[in-house]
């Protein structure tokens, strides 16, 4: 039996245990909160300290990026972590990203990184209006950003940044990067495995909707294969580059027929959740195959799915579930607004089946808890008359 624990004790860490169990696996996690092992599904039941996690566990990983380098470096200093700390930082850091990019030569923003009002100033001379300003550390689901469209809004925008550096409880200096907005056509996600044996396996690139900062649509449904070999090439550069062991998601901007990438997460992804439903190997599976040495699973489309996220609500209707192929993910959280509480998976056996039944459960939701779920839906199903 395979001991693993993950840094983390959200609903990523309870997919993960649910999906270890088939596997022989025992899944307990780190919650940075209490500073306590705990199991995943029943966090009442406590296992010592992070100490004794590391003591007990075959290998660690993490379930987010913004973990505390001091707990990081702890368990580096044990040989279990995958994948390893500077990858973690990366994905936690927007400086440490944008250098990766450009130093394996991926496609992505013109950038500036700021550190001063100095800076500011450079990257408005130096960039188009509008642009994007995204804080270095702690910046999630819309977090941590300002949009800059005309010059009259740089001095409170500029204010508003200097407060934010200024209240940070990083353990590492803050900071942001200015980007050029770009004028995308749709947000694209790719989710793969690289195992310790250098073995790669990706799923299909995702579309994704996000309403408010906060992804509210996943789709999975076969794209055009040149952009999935495109977003393959970069995957394997940078899983390469860092000698990355574990499930990696790429986010990317799709303009025209290039794929800029917005930002990577060296964790198990809210993007990837489809993979449930979709595919005979789900992320939260391949993920601990990878870091524990076993086999990578099978990450081919079975199946058109779409994924939908329930934030803030602790119920749906129960005639959501009379639509054939929908399976619920509860996270057993208490109800809070702007929370992800749980999400919906939908299948189709043909992309016209799934955006029948998209539909029918979007019609069934609140729109004012699922703003803009209804109009996508009706859009995809538009588009495959």
């Amino acid at each position: 039996m395979k001991k693993v624990l993950v840094l983390g004790a959200g609903q990523l860490a309870r997919m993960m245990d649910l999906a270890g169990s088939p596997l022989n696996m025992d899944v307990k996690a780190f919650d940075v909160r209490t500073n306590k092992v705990v199991h995943p599904l029943a966090p009442e039941l406590i296992y010592g300290d992070l100490t004794d996690g590391i003591n007990n566990a075959d290998v660690i990983t993490a379930e987010f990026e913004h973990v505390a380098h001091d707990t990081l470096a702890q368990c580096e200093a044990s040989g279990k972590l995958l994948p390893s700390s500077q990858a973690i930082k990366i994905g936690g850091d927007r400086r440490l990203e944008k250098a990766l990019l450009e130093n394996c030569q991926v496609a992505n923003a013109k950038h500036v990184i700021i550190d001063s009002k100095a800076d500011f100033d450079k990257a408005i001379a130096a960039l188009n209006l509008p642009i994007i300003f995204k804080s270095a550390l702690e910046g999630y689901d819309g977090k941590g950003q300002w949009r800059l469209k005309s010059a009259e809004q740089a001095e409170q925008i500029w204010q508003e940044m200097y407060d934010f550096i200024a209240q940070s409880q990083a353990s590492v200096p803050q900071g942001i990067v200015a980007e050029q907005m770009v004028p995308f056509e749709r947000e694209l996600s790719l989710v793969g495995a690289r195992s310790t044996t250098g073995e790669i396996a990706v799923y299909p690139l995702t579309e994704n909707h996000h309403t408010n900062g906060i992804l509210s649509v996943s789709l999975a449904a076969p794209v055009c294969q040149s952009l999935q070999t495109q977003a393959h090439k970069v995957f394997t550069k940078l899983t390469e580059k860092l000698d990355y062991v574990g499930i990696l998601a790429i986010e990317f901007f799709q303009v025209g027929e290039q794929l800029l990438v917005n930002e990577i997460a060296p964790r198990v992804h809210n993007s990837g959740h489809w993979t449930q439903q979709g595919t005979d190997t789900c992320q939260f599976e391949n993920h601990l195959r990878a870091i524990c040495g076993l086999p990578l699973g099978n990450t081919e489309l079975n199946r058109p799915t779409a994924m939908i996220n329930i934030i803030g609500e602790d119920s749906v209707p129960t005639d959501v579930l009379a639509t054939p192929s929908v399976t619920m993910h509860w996270y057993e959280k208490e109800k809070r607004a702007g929370r992800k509480m749980g999400h919906i998976n939908i299948s189709g056996n043909t992309q016209a089946e799934l955006a029948q039944r998209l539909n029918a459960v979007a019609q069934l939701l609140d729109p004012k808890a699922f703003p803009e779920v209804a109009h996508f839906a009706a859009q995809y199903q538009e588009n495959q008359n």
